[in-house]
């Protein structure tokens, strides 16, 4: 294999824009965006930058990113991929709907996809992660609404 053509570094470059929504930066969707990417990597560490001081529960940058790396490995969480979709900004505090394939040891054994809710709120100027929690298939249409089967996906196993 040569040396890289122009049409062939083109390609890649539209596939790289293409594969993830792009968000404006610093907006919560790229917050949220940003937040699963360090989840996904193991990178904790830039995690922590991006959660609020209540999702930091008063604990150091050092001690948290100890405890997450611990209870990742201890649960074996596997995040396979994510698609963040538009939120809804209201002043300081915004909620950005995801889904999420991932599996774990205890609650997501079999790997069923999950509708996720984060808000976030505004600290300095930036957007953080506050809080996460699962759709109730009842409101997924609310927050998913180009999903028309969604409700019937969040019962079955994720594909891969």
């Amino acid at each position: 294999m040569g040396r890289p053509t122009a049409a062939r570094l083109v390609l890649v470059a539209l596939f790289v824009a293409t594969a993830a929504p792009a968000f404006e930066a610093g907006s919560p969707e790229d917050t949220v965006t940003r937040y699963l990417a360090a989840l996904k990597s193991g990178d904790f560490d830039a995690a922590y930058g991006l959660v609020s001081p209540a999702m930091r529960q008063g604990k150091s940058r050092e001690v948290w990113v100890k405890e997450q790396k611990s209870g990742m490995a201890f649960a074996d969480v596997k995040i396979f991929d994510y698609h963040v979709y538009p939120g809804k900004v209201d002043d300081a505090k915004a909620e950005v709907p995801n889904v999420l394939s991932s599996q774990d040891r205890f609650v997501n054994q079999l790997g069923l996809t999950e509708h996720e809710l984060y808000t976030l709120v505004r600290e300095d100027g930036a957007w953080k992660v506050d809080q996460q929690v699962i759709v109730e298939p009842p409101d997924i249409p609310k927050w998913f609404p180009s999903s028309g089967e969604a409700a019937d996906k969040a019962s079955k196993p994720a594909s891969h």
